[in-house]
């Protein structure tokens, strides 16, 4: 039998030797899983130990986590090949005659390239690698340059397929394909703010994004020709896509296909090798084995946690606030800002999530200025994507936004840390914006899963 502790003291106990831990930078899925056997073995008692095996053993048997190394492999293979960088090259060919239009294009190109990748930390680092000297060297304002790429890395978390919603779909009990469709529109949305936000302000004040001098245009006929050179990437994320949304295929088989349509495209790219397959296989293990052991070892924290009552705790807790449904939304959305600040996307999904999830699940979500709310049955398709579109914020929150440092690890000296966290701000406020009309105006989110799935 182990020692007897109250809930609150457990819970200063989990979270604050977490907090110590990660500072003195210990890995976080070892000292999650660590501080959960610790907690096991001194709280808790024999018949815990149980927790250990059927904790761990559905994640390795989950049919629908198998597509997570699939989207990598093909994000890997899109990369090594070469094509993303051919991707932005066209996209910037043609929107640079406009005012702003790099940084347009490299919005663009993001939104891309995420329906492409799934995980941020990919896009940001090549799109820093190949948009941030291009910007610079025509003139662009250097906070709209690592802003707009910034922004733009972030929505490989929320466009589809985004490997944060197969893993959210898996611990929340959410079918992947409404998640994927849910996110949909909202990551439009948000491409289309921050590609508004850009071309204003750089017709407001050229200076903040001068457009390619005419010596440097191409005709419509070069840029024509230039389409095709990126036409099989682009049908290739379509056809993911829409095998998804038209419900052909399960998410899984959808990577099944990309994977093979990758290796297709690259061949055809004559950029297939026996070194492409092996750099991408490399990723895609190194990546898929740090997903799943930071699985591991978070789910066997927050198990122990809910186990000793920590659900009941978080509950009570919050609903002791006094706030209404919305208020209690709002301080969850604020304490995943601040996750976000300090844990990587997997940890702050495996430990918030499961907390969070029932509780939403348990409150009336009534509809806010006497708009229409949100009915039982959508509570988590509309909770994955407000979460997903929130964790975006996380990600590019000063000062430890993980967005923030993938970029200043590829940008050149002059680029200070203190310069990115500037170009971040204006982006922020806008993903807020994104954030608070997706929480007011549900349908954003459900209409297109209803039109689809009826």
């Amino acid at each position: 039998m182990g020692l007897e502790i109250g809930i609150g003291w457990l819970t200063f106990f989990m979270f604050g030797s977490l907090v110590i831990l990660l500072l003195m930078g210990l890995p976080l899925a070892f000292v999650t899983g660590g501080l959960g056997v610790v907690a096991l073995f001194v709280f808790g008692d024999i018949h815990m130990v149980n927790m250990l095996p059927s904790r761990i053993f559905p994640f390795m048997t989950d049919y629908q986590l198998s597509a997570i190394p699939l989207f990598i492999f093909m994000a890997s293979v899109l990369a090594s090949a070469g094509l993303i960088e051919k991707l932005f090259d066209v996209v910037y060919q043609i929107l640079g005659g406009l005012k702003g239009g790099l940084a347009v294009a490299t919005i663009i190109a993001s939104t891309i390239l995420a329906a492409m990748v799934g995980v941020i930390g990919a896009a940001e680092v090549t799109m820093g690698i190949i948009a941030l000297p291009a910007m610079l060297k025509r003139g662009y304002n250097r906070e709209m340059a690592c802003g707009s790429i910034l922004a733009g890395g972030t929505l490989g978390i929320l466009i589809p397929p985004s490997i944060l919603a197969i893993i959210f779909a898996v611990v929340a009990q959410q079918s992947v394909g409404e998640l994927f469709i849910g996110a949909f529109l909202p990551g439009l949305m948000l491409s289309f703010m921050f590609a508004v936000y850009c071309m204003a302000r750089s017709y407001i004040n050229p200076t903040f994004g001068p457009a390619l001098p005419k010596e440097d245009r191409i005709s419509i006929k070069e840029k024509l020709i230039l389409l095709k050179g990126i036409i099989a990437p682009i049908l290739l994320v379509v056809l993911v896509l829409g095998v998804i949304f038209t419900g052909i295929a399960t998410p899984v088989e959808a990577a099944g296909i990309g994977t093979f349509g990758a290796l297709c495209v690259a061949a055809l790219s004559r950029r297939l090798s026996w070194t492409t397959i092996h750099n991408a296989a490399m990723t895609t293990l190194k990546a898929s084995t740090m997903v799943l052991w930071i699985m591991f070892g978070a789910s066997i924290f927050v198990g122990f946690y809910i186990v000793n009552g920590g659900q009941e705790f978080v509950t009570a807790s919050l609903l002791g606030t006094g706030f209404g449904p919305y208020g209690i939304l709002l301080i969850m959305m604020l304490l995943l800002i601040v996750l976000g600040m300090f844990l990587d996307w997997v940890g702050i999904l495996l430990l918030a999530v499961p907390i969070f999830a029932p509780i939403m699940r348990s409150l009336p979500w009534d509809g806010l200025l006497g708009l229409p709310g949100v009915a039982p049955g959508d509570v988590n398709l509309w909770f994955g994507v407000v979460y997903m579109v929130n964790m975006q914020m996380s990600f590019l929150s000063p000062p430890f936004g993980y967005a923030l440092f993938y970029l200043k690890s590829v940008a050149p000296p002059e680029i200070t840390i203190g310069l990115i966290f500037r170009a971040a701000v204006p982006f922020l406020i806008i993903q807020a914006i994104g954030l608070a009309l997706v929480v007011i105006f549900p349908e954003i989110i459900l209409w297109l899963p209803r039109l689809v799935y009826g």
